[in-house]
């Protein structure tokens, strides 16, 4: 038997994989340990660089994602370890980290489970690190706010134990997903994860059957992990909030029965509901208040028109001013206005494309009315005067400059020997970012933080990257905890590694510098000329129908698919090899533009990574006019390729 069984499960997040495998190849020294990744089909390169980098590794990699409790199992079923570690891939340990943990266990035979203490990628603490039990009236406190209006309250505060010292071991009831620490006789005892919960309240409902099953959970906060979260956590997503709580709903009917039962049921129902609601209502505001203000600029631009131009239009609201406004902010919204990161020259583009039209049209009365052009010329340029100036207010208000369309200068300093240093600036200058402006090679003595504060002071540095090969997980975990500050940011480059990963908070996606890779089909303006002309081509092929309809196979299916591409349903061609399940289903994928039979998913695979590099309107359009024929075809993925070889192999098994 091993000492010890780590379990990590991946979802396209290879930069994360990678630094974490990194932390735990240091942790496992001088133990006999075994590491398992399941990989649960990554599109983004994670088998490859575990077999490249980490042969050591026992890999599994999924041809589906299976989840994270059954992915989970797999490895379990396999391990041979006294203790089993469920570790998140976006999580680094201390390289003492599984030797303390093995110390409490064995001291505490009646420990069947722990956790230790989590901190973000900013070097504070996350309160996940200990939970309670999810009851009725903790549920209650959580969702409508009291827990966060009183955070240290041991009665509305339950959720997160708020009430215990952070720096004590403690008895608790549940522990994170990220990072649980399990005697491997009490999982032979209740059972290993219910396959039930897919993602989320896995944790929660394994933690409470360790404790039915005569076990303690411990909180333990002698070793410390960073947990960068927010990777795959979108808490503004309504998918989230679904996700989340109907996993909650499943804990609730399986554990509690009756009254509580109906109680906490009705709870989390509600609270489904009230989070889709503000998850909806905050994307909402967040993409309609840019329009909103620019319609409110020109809507300033028309009542001065009104004042200085003779024979103005009658301000009385019309449809001929609905049909004004719709224009100016439709082509703006086409033009890529609303899109990140801000360009000026793209709401320009977008009023004079508007006006255009309009003038175009201003004599066709049926259409836009009598009209004044000198009246809609004033609007137009005192609305872009008012829409550049609360542009230019709102980005020096987030980046602290006035040069619009540049983001916020990063100060650099990088932490690591002279080596390290220059790796770090090349792979900065790579990704398109600026060059360290201070650098300091560490001593190893109690000095070093202290120089740290003084090149952070001195160059007014807002981003300190960590060289990995030159310093200890602990030590950068202590020096984030010491230097911790909101208006700092903090990365670390992994050994021998090409990506410098970091997070600003809890609640905000990990992120990464690489070798910058500019993909047209995840270009906002790309995006939405993409499902425009999904559109536009439906229209014409329903209007076309009775002359094409007896070239295409299956007519009933052309016809929903032509509506299904009209309402944004699904895309005439798009990537089938390499979808995610957010992935709209396609009827035809790149592959059909060049082959017409089935060829192996590595190529599909490397024809789909061409397509959305390269993508322009042209190619969609190409591949349609080759394959007209086939616009019949079902909007599903594609059926994987098996060569004959491993075909025969099955069927001997």
């Amino acid at each position: 038997m091993k000492d010890l069984s780590v379990i990590i499960v991946n979802y396209n997040v290879s930069y994360f994989l990678e630094q974490c495998l990194l932390s735990v190849r240091k942790a496992v020294q001088g133990l006999q340990a075994e590491v398992f990744v399941v990989d649960n089909n990554s599109v983004d390169g994670s088998v490859e660089m575990v077999r490249r980098r980490f042969p050591e590794v026992i890999l599994l990699a999924n041809k589906e994602n299976l989840g994270f409790s059954k992915a989970n199992n797999q490895a379990i079923r396999q391990a041979q370890g006294k203790y089993i570690l469920l570790l998140n891939p976006d999580t680094v340990v201390e390289e003492d980290t599984f030797r303390k943990c093995i110390r409490f266990m064995e001291e505490n035979p009646e420990a069947g489970a722990l956790g230790v203490k989590m901190m973000d990628g900013a070097g504070k603490f996350l309160p996940e690190s200990k939970r309670g039990l999810p009851t009725p009236w903790v549920a209650f406190s959580k969702v409508f706010g009291l827990a966060a209006l009183f955070p240290t309250s041991s009665l509305f505060n339950r959720y997160h134990l708020g009430h215990l010292p952070a720096d004590e071991v403690h008895i608790v009831d549940i522990l994170a997903g990220a990072f649980m620490f399990i005697r491997a006789e009490a999982l032979q005892k209740v059972g290993l994860l219910d396959e039930d919960f897919f993602m989320y309240g896995e944790d929660i409902d394994l933690s409470y059957r360790i404790k039915e099953g005569g076990y303690e959970v411990f909180y333990f906060p002698e070793t410390r992990i960073i947990h960068y979260k927010g990777e795959s956590t979108r808490k503004t997503s309504v998918n989230y909030v679904f996700m989340f709580y109907r996993a909650m709903m499943v804990f609730a009917e399986k554990h509690f029965s009756g009254s509580q039962a109906r109680v906490y049921s009705f709870l989390i129902r509600l609270a489904i509901y009230l989070r889709a609601a503000i998850a909806l209502v905050f994307r909402a505001v967040q993409q309609l208040l840019p329009i909103a203000l620019d319609g409110l600029c020109l809507a300033i631009g028309v009542i001065i028109g009104e004042k200085v131009v003779p024979d103005p239009l009658s301000l009385d609201p019309s449809p001929m001013w609905a049909t004004y406004f719709g224009v100016w902010l439709g082509t703006a919204f086409f033009s890529g206005a609303y899109d990140k990161p801000t360009r000026l020259y793209r709401l320009v583009r977008g009023m004079l494309w508007g006006s255009i039209l309009l003038m175009a049209f201003s004599s066709i009365v049926a259409i836009v009315g009598e009209t004044n052009k000198k009246h809609l010329f004033v609007a137009v340029v005192l609305g872009l005067v008012g829409m550049t100036i609360w542009r230019l207010l709102w980005h020096f208000q987030e980046y602290g400059h006035w040069r619009f369309g540049e983001p916020k200068a990063k100060r650099i300093a990088v932490v690591g020997s002279g080596k390290e240093v220059k790796r770090a600036s090349h792979l900065l200058r790579q990704a398109g970012a600026q060059e360290p402006v201070a650098h300091l090679e560490p001593q190893h003595t109690t000095s070093d933080l202290q120089q740290i504060r003084e090149v952070i002071d001195i160059f007014k540095i807002n981003e300190l990257i960590f060289c990995g090969k030159d310093l200890a997980v602990s030590q950068i975990i202590e020096w984030m905890v010491q230097i911790h500050d909101s208006a700092l940011e903090f990365k670390i480059l992994p050994e021998n590694s090409t990506y410098i990963i970091g997070s600003s908070s809890k609640n905000a996606r990990g992120d990464y510098y690489a070798l910058h890779i500019e993909v047209n089909l995840l270009n906002p303006y790309h995006r939405r000329n993409k499902v425009v002309l999904n559109s536009l081509v439906s229209a014409l092929l329903l209007i076309l129908s009775p002359f094409l309809v007896w070239r295409i196979k299956e007519k009933r299916q052309f016809f929903k698919n032509c509506l299904g591409n009209l309402i944004g349903l699904y895309q005439w061609v798009g990537l089938k090899a390499t979808a995610t399940p957010d992935t709209r289903p396609a009827i035809l994928s790149p592959v059909d533009k060049v082959s017409r039979s089935r060829i192996s998913p590595a190529a599909a695979r490397q024809m789909e990574v061409v397509y959305a590099k390269e993508y322009t309107p042209y190619a969609d359009l190409q591949i349609i006019a080759r394959n007209l024929s086939n616009l019949g075809r079902p909007a599903k993925p594609v059926k994987p390729f098996v060569p004959e070889a491993v075909q025969v192999k099955r069927h001997a098994l």
